[in-house]
């Protein structure tokens, strides 16, 4: 961790702890998600285990979603994007910082929120529970990686919010697809998430190393 990348990230953690404007935001949506989902569906014994998985995707995605639209807010207020420019420091450094930041941010909310996710749902783990120690970082990565760098090429946008969605949800079909897929075949215990853990794990590689790559050519776009 080069000296700027820790920086960025103490600032942008600091800066949450003393406000927590995302992190109530987060808390926010996915326990409203969590919350309508066990009203409407009455969730119980095998079914509560089918649909937890996907119950569990989306409130993460409505999560980091809410934290991803403030991700780049406190950058373009007052020209310190443009600061931020003329240091001698690759932009790959900043958005690698802002992605861990909301990837911590997100996982303090689905740890906080697992209890009453189990308790709303009357869940018991049929397979390999460890498996999601691995699942739901390696989603919740796909989902903050991607989005930090779309916020980022959305933010001279003024409906920015609404083109972050419109360009994130799409791209994020695949890891949304294999992050279900894990979590109900580790809920249910029915067949072997080895494949979708895979195939999150090569969506990453993949994503993660495009966005470090391109980012300093919209980084320093006019």
């Amino acid at each position: 961790m080069t000296r700027a990348l820790f920086t960025h990230l103490v600032k942008d953690l600091r800066i949450e702890w003393r406000t927590l404007d995302a992190m109530i935001s987060m808390l926010f949506f996915s326990g409203l998600v969590v919350v309508l989902f066990s009203i409407a569906f009455d969730p119980r014994g095998a079914f509560a285990q089918q649909i937890a998985g996907g119950v569990l995707c989306v409130a993460t995605m409505f999560a980091s979603v809410s934290a991803l639209n403030q991700a780049w807010s406190r950058e373009i207020r007052h020209q310190v994007m443009d600061a931020q420019r003329m240091v001698p420091s690759p932009g790959a450094e900043l958005y690698l910082a802002k992605a861990i930041a909301n990837f911590l941010f997100v996982t303090i909310v689905q740890v906080l929120l697992a209890p009453f996710f189990f308790i709303f749902y009357n869940l018991h783990i049929a397979g390999q529970g460890w498996l999601l120690l691995l699942v739901l970082p390696l989603g919740t990565w796909a989902l903050v990686g991607n989005g930090v760098f779309f916020a980022a090429l959305s933010m001279s946008s003024r409906n920015r919010e609404l083109l972050l969605s419109i360009i994130l949800f799409p791209i994020f079909i695949p890891a949304l697809l294999a992050m279900v897929q894990a979590t109900t075949s580790i809920f249910t215990g029915d067949s072997d998430p080895t494949l979708w853990i895979k195939m999150l794990l090569g969506y990453d590689i993949i994503f993660t190393t495009a966005s470090l790559l391109l980012f300093d050519v919209i980084f320093h776009a006019e």
